[in-house]
């Protein structure tokens, strides 16, 4: 039965990608939405506590438990105990106490809509972060206490739209340099031994095979022990419960929701029934959690952590993970987290003071080492992990989340 797409269908959809406001990544695939949402559901408040939180956070920078930790470009994270450069200028971990680590947070490159050609198992003279603290020399300025987009500027933000655009037309150079050999040799150099791959499900009207795509070049580059590669669903696609058991079936365990790209609350019905699904299927939900602060404004409604809770209370046997440690809601999120058993969360982006009391609260316990490749380089979250983890008093949280947690969660 030939499934037909009306006119205005495809222009919804299509416009996910194409229409202005585009970002990916920490910001999201997402458009600008349209109107006011219900005040219980976005605020003045939600905005004002947003619009606060980048200020707040440079003012303090520096005064936290660990002093000032800036660093010129991710090449410069050499300067700390546990890492050095090559003969080559390549950035390695070189302190064999530090423990092999799981990433359970990374991407590979994204060929989507129209499909422009993206060999995944071709490698490239570098790796070119979609945020790019290498990109010229010296680095950008890198400090470890700032959510990690606050390193960047409004003029390198502004380029992911273009990136992701060019990218879904007729593919670029950047996108290009997402591959299994470049992560490989990233995951080498930084004694990763394996990485979760989360694609995610856009709901396009084709060139929407993301899952399809990475399971292939996987396969084809011989990687299948380095790489457990995830599922997603989205809440308005035809049949997101078939799409998990198929998913299930070939052995995915992590499913990736992106409320904030899909354009969807955490607790709409529609998304309760595929959390119904997934604890079903013995599946793990992965969110992308809170606000990062660069997707459009009207994305960001659907991310207010206050949303998210009736999926964690109601699915009490279903684990969920909170990327990021709830990006700029990290409060929040870490406050839902020490409530409910079944909320993981994911530490990636947060500065190290956060950090400190993601530890402090949880005393590890469900923190998931993640870097999110190929936004950021895999050191730019292992430096953070080990400053705040130096001392023989947290040798065992360390190792927890470098890879002990995501080992119990991955079972």
């Amino acid at each position: 039965m030939t499934n037909r797409l009306d006119r205005r269908d495809f222009l919804a959809r299509s416009a996910r990608i194409l229409g202005a406001g585009t970002v990916i990544g920490t910001g999201g695939f997402a458009l600008a939405g349209c109107g006011r949402p219900d005040p219980a559901r976005y605020n003045d408040t939600d905005r004002a506590l947003l619009a606060g939180h980048a200020g707040l956070e440079r003012e303090r920078s520096g005064q936290g438990p660990f002093g000032r930790h800036v660093y010129r470009g991710y090449r410069g994270l050499a300067e700390l105990p546990w890492f050095e450069l090559d003969a080559q200028g390549i950035l390695k971990l070189v302190d064999d106490s530090v423990p092999d680590s799981i990433d359970f947070h990374a991407h590979l490159g994204m060929s989507l809509l129209f499909e422009p050609n993206l060999d995944l198992t071709a490698p490239t003279a570098r790796v070119r972060h979609l945020l790019d603290c290498d990109g010229e020399e010296p680095g950008c300025e890198l400090d470890l206490d700032l959510y990690i987009n606050g390193n960047f500027t409004e003029e390198n933000l502004d380029e992911l739209p273009h990136t992701t655009l060019t990218q879904g037309l007729w593919g670029n150079d950047i996108v290009r340099t997402h591959t299994i050999p470049n992560l490989l040799a990233e995951m080498d150099a930084m004694r990763v031994t394996q990485s979760v791959l989360l694609p995610i499900v856009f709901d396009l009207p084709f060139g929407d095979k993301l899952e399809q795509n990475w399971l292939e070049g996987v396969a084809a580059s011989d990687s299948g022990d380095r790489f457990i590669v995830g599922t997603s669903a989205h809440p308005e696609e035809d049949d997101p419960i078939e799409r998990l058991e198929a998913a299930a079936a070939r052995g995915a365990r992590i499913v990736k929701m992106h409320p904030t790209v899909q354009g969807f609350y955490p607790d709409d019905p529609k998304a309760m029934e595929v959390y119904e699904a997934a604890e079903r299927l013995g599946l793990t939900i992965f969110f992308h959690g809170g606000r990062a602060g660069i997707e459009p404004e009207g994305r960001q409604r659907y991310a207010m952590p206050r949303h998210y809770e009736a999926a964690f209370s109601t699915f009490k046997n279903l684990r969920f993970v909170i990327g990021h440690g709830g990006a700029r809601d990290g409060e929040a999120m870490l406050d839902l987290a020490v409530r409910y058993e079944n909320a993981w969360l994911g530490v990636h982006g947060q500065g190290i003071t956060h950090l400190d009391k993601m530890i402090r609260r949880t005393g590890g316990e469900g923190l998931l080492f993640g870097t999110d490749w190929p936004f950021y380089h895999l050191a730019a979250t292992l430096a953070k992990v080990l400053i705040v983890t130096d001392g023989p008093d947290r040798a065992e949280i360390r190792h927890a989340i470098l890879r002990g947690n995501a080992e119990r969660l991955l079972g």
